[in-house]
């Protein structure tokens, strides 16, 4: 669900950016359909989720979480990530926030034929409501995990109430979240080149 996150280490093509989001919407057997810059951030994108699920500063901000609730922790965390990251721009990058959300969305729209169904479907409002430029604020965060839990077949409210728990825990998730992103941006720059050079 941090699509920002993905987005933004996926920044150095629209190709790199239309993969990285479409790691959420293609099924691992479909991924040599797609051409190479694109297949590559969508295998990106699972070792991305992979790492982070393992960090240990995302474990420990998931131990915050309450019991019942710790199970989509990782749903609100990625999200409220999202959030931080839109806060922290300028630390990381030096493009612009606007600018480089404005180029993601012109990039799937070009796309738009070869786009799963689903995202399909999601695109006009994807655009339209501006879910990424809606992280920079925290409501922002509270409507896209509302949004979430409404596709969850059942137990919707226990990952509406994770908000409770990061709002109690937020300075400590925060600083946890300092010390996982550098670590990801290290991870995806050599996963990335490992992953180019298994192609070539």
């Amino acid at each position: 669900m941090n699509y920002l996150a993905h987005i933004y280490l996926a920044r150095h093509s629209d190709a790199a950016m239309v993969g990285a989001m479409l790691g959420d919407f293609v099924k691992a057997n479909d991924v040599d359909a797609y051409p190479a810059p694109i297949a590559r951030e969508i295998r990106l994108h699972r070792h991305i989720d992979t790492y982070t699920d393992s960090h240990p500063a995302v474990l420990a901000s998931k131990a915050l979480f309450g019991e019942g609730r710790r199970r989509y922790a990782g749903i609100v965390l990625d999200i409220f990530y999202d959030h931080l990251l839109s806060q922290q721009w300028e630390r990381y990058c030096a493009t612009d926030r606007e600018a480089l959300i404005a180029r993601f969305y012109a990039a799937l729209t070009a796309h738009e034929p070869v786009l799963p169904a689903r995202l399909q479907e999601m695109l006009p409002y994807l655009i339209r409501q501006d879910w990424l430029g809606g992280y920079a604020q925290f409501d922002g965060v509270a409507d896209t995990v509302a949004r979430v839990s409404r596709r969850l077949s059942r137990n919707g409210h226990l990952l509406r109430e994770g908000i409770e728990d990061l709002l109690a825990h937020r300075e400590a998730i925060a600083a946890g979240f300092g010390q996982f992103f550098p670590d990801l941006i290290a991870f995806a720059d050599a996963r990335r080149a490992e992953l180019a050079t298994e192609d070539n």
